[in-house]
């Protein structure tokens, strides 16, 4: 099948590329408008309790947030001052002239203590826009922003709005120089990995296919609907990674078959049977953990999923159709324009050989040394502990991160993220009663009405701490635990209760979302391999790497260790959904190793029948383009871990480690040991599902008299 897949590759070569010539075109113009039609926000669940309260907050009693936090500050005048109160009275009175505006509150309007700072040199007013959805939000506050400013004073804007605002800016900013401090490097790589600037050249190529034809594909997506503006990250990093992995598997294999004698058309035959073969298993494997994703009721992880399933898929096929093409164009001309090396390339797999035969012959050593560094990796993460996101998210100095900083520290009894409470079905009497009741939880400083039409009442109550804190997510789960008033539908909301409804919410999904992870790789790669063993071996080596990358992330960001070298602020929680998508990438990514080492093991297997000869091949083999594949996924990576929003970073850095730990300790050392220890074990399938394979199975010997059949039990 691929070998027949390759030479009509190079049949219709002509029709791909300029099938792909057009992908492009489309991608750099209409694609790339997916900036536009991508939305912010997305964290949610719409059948939570605190999204229900919401929902119904507006229905019955309009829009209640408070959207935007002005903060006005002098080091001079204090706010009783004609040089502070003039221009910010006057300042106030326009914005609600605005039609964007709905209301301003301020202390000039209440005189209320929580609105004045303890030295008096500043103060702050609370805007709330008519727009209700976040999008609406978002550009109303762009034509709202250039009229905060006061005259003579500091204007520095805050709270939701601003804060989604200046993620959102912050994470493209992120994204365009994660693309120039990584394609350069990536480039002087590839040429120090191939020795010749045409094979260096062609790993980008189907980089920029990948991420354009992606952009095409999730803007597709955004007529359906709403894709997170935080997919575009996940394309960029995924696509560009995946597509110079499996263009490197792809190109290797070819120059090998070329070495060996074989014609252009013959080489790229023989490399879609194997390379070709391995890469298609390895995406859908890729793009089957990432729909994992996909079960979430929550837009920014679905949009993850949708985002890096489109990156995965067409960097798979544009390793499959465009390269095959591009290559039988070329032909022995990829060696071209070559770039001389101090060294001989021969030496790093006579390494890697030098290691296989050292696992090999001491394979307990190996097993026990790596598990128990992966051990002493993975202990922080049983410590992990989880918590919402705020503006510590922000990089130091940002407007609203600095807003939300001095309001903690300079305005007693102000809270930035109140729980509001929805009493419904009750006369308001009755919620003022009940409202009474709130202020004795525990942790609750203050209750006020806020808001009543009819029967339908809004309490606001402030607390000790942060909204992130565990005061205030105790104070929640109290006032939930109140019996409510006869008659009345009480609901909770408010920062505090949208964090503890999203671990809720994550939580009760993740062990489906795991199931789908396993089957999907346990089904593909027995297709790949006709062994059930290997599969099953395969995803505990895939928890273990990811096991070390998570006890780092919490060692370092739960932790606070490395903070100032890094550029962050621990929070000491992690939020939840980012350990949610690490896991659905990095459990693509390991497999993606995975499948790379086993398939070239499969092919002596099938030639040798030799276990231990064919995993030393297999080792000595692919170590080296394993290690350059790593190397350069690390670079496309490292890119996003600089960045300044601290949730991408941290799963920049997750990744690394867990690329790192994958390609050396866990693919290097341990698989190749553990298939050591278990012989032709590694091969065992039970009779009906070697029947399976035989008839079904993704072959990769390159003639049907070289296929050793999978090795049933009563052989074993």
């Amino acid at each position: 099948m691929f070998a027949w897949w390759g030479k009509t590759v190079v049949r219709l070569r002509w029709v791909v590329l300029a099938a792909a010539a057009v992908l492009v075109v489309v991608g750099a113009t209409w694609g790339a408008g997916v900036f536009d039609k991508v939305t912010g926000g997305g964290f949610d669940d719409p059948a939570s309790e605190s999204t229900r309260a919401r929902d119904r907050i507006i229905a019955e009693l309009g829009n209640q947030d408070v959207d935007i936090l002005v903060l006005y500050s002098s080091d001079t005048a204090t706010v009783d001052q004609a040089a502070f109160r003039d221009p910010v009275t006057a300042t106030l009175t326009r914005l609600r002239g605005l039609p964007e505006v709905a209301s301003v509150t301020s202390w000039y309007d209440t005189q209320a203590a929580n609105l004045v700072s303890t030295d008096r040199h500043a103060t702050y007013a609370a805007v709330q826009l008519r727009a209700v959805e976040p999008d609406d939000k978002t550009s109303a506050y762009e034509r709202v922003e250039p009229a905060l400013a006061a005259p003579g004073l500091t204007t520095e804007a805050g709270g939701t709005v601003p804060f989604a605002y200046e993620a959102n800016h912050q994470t493209e900013r992120d994204l365009v120089r994660a693309e120039t401090l990584s394609l350069p490097v990536l480039l002087v790589l590839l040429v120090v990995i191939f020795g010749g600037l045409v094979a260096a050249g062609m790993p980008l190529l189907v980089g920029g296919l990948a991420i354009l034809g992606a952009f095409v594909a999730v803007r597709l997506l955004t007529l359906a609907t709403d894709i997170s503006v935080f997919a575009i990250n996940v394309i960029t990093l995924i696509g560009l990674g995946m597509a110079i992995d499996y263009a490197l598997f792809v190109v290797n294999r070819f120059r090998e078959e070329l070495a060996a004698g074989h014609d252009t058309p013959a080489a790229i035959a023989r490399t879609m049977s194997t390379a070709g073969r391995t890469v298609l298993v390895s995406g859908l494997t890729i793009a089957l953990a990432l729909a994992s994703l996909l079960i979430y009721p929550q837009a920014f992880l679905r949009s993850m999923g949708y985002g890096g399933m489109a990156a995965v898929l067409v960097a798979m096929l544009g390793a499959l159709t465009v390269l095959p093409a591009l290559l039988a164009v070329v032909g022995r001309r990829v060696n071209a324009l070559r770039i001389p090396t101090p060294w001989r390339r021969r030496t790093a797999g006579e390494g890697w050989a030098r290691v296989a035969r050292s696992v090999m012959r001491r394979p307990w050593l190996y097993v026990v040394g790596v598990v128990a560094i992966l051990a002493v990796f993975a202990a922080p993460a049983v410590r992990m502990e989880f918590g919402g996101f705020d503006e510590r998210v922000l990089p130091a100095g940002t407007e609203p991160r600095v807003v939300a900083d001095r309001l903690a520290a300079e305005f007693p009894g102000s809270t930035v993220g109140p729980i509001e409470v929805l009493v419904s079905g009750v006369p308001v009497a009755e919620a003022r009663a009940f409202a009474e009741r709130v202020g004795q939880v525990p942790g609750v400083t203050g209750v006020r009405v806020t808001a009543n039409r009819g029967e339908a009442t809004l309490l606001s109550a402030t607390y000790t701490g942060e909204p992130t804190g565990d005061a205030a997510q105790d104070a929640v789960r109290a006032i939930r635990d109140l019996p409510e008033p006869e008659g009345a539908d009480v609901l909770v909301t408010g920062r505090t209760a949208a964090d503890l409804d999203l671990i809720s919410s994550l939580a009760s999904r993740l062990p489906w979302m795991a199931l789908i992870m396993a089957a999907a790789t346990l089904v593909l790669l027995f297709l790949a391999f006709g062994s059930v063993v290997l599969p099953v071996k395969a995803v505990l080596m895939n928890l273990v790497s990811i096991g070390a990358s998570f006890g780092v992330v919490v060692w370092i960001f739960q932790d606070g260790h490395l903070a100032g070298l890094l550029g962050f602020t621990p929070t000491g929680f992690i939020e939840p959904s980012n350990p949610i998508l690490m896991l659905a990438v990095l459990f693509g990514l390991a497999t993606d190793y995975e499948v790379f080492l086993l398939s070239r093991v499969r092919e002596e297997w099938d030639r040798t029948g030799d276990n231990t000869a064919s995993v030393a091949h297999g080792l000595a083999a692919t170590g080296r383009i394993i290690t350059a594949a790593a190397l350069l996924l690390i670079v496309v990576v490292a890119g996003f871990a600089t960045g300044g929003i601290m949730f991408i970073k941290l799963i920049g850095i997750g990744m690394i480690v867990a690329i790192v730990v994958d390609a050396t300790l866990v693919r290097a050392l341990l698989v190749p040991a553990t298939m050591r220890l278990l012989g032709r074990w590694n091969w065992w399938a039970p009779g009906p599902l070697g029947r399976v394979y035989r008839r079904y199975g993704l072959r990769e010997a390159q003639a049907p008299g070289q296929i050793r059949e999978p090795e049933p039990a009563a052989q074993t």
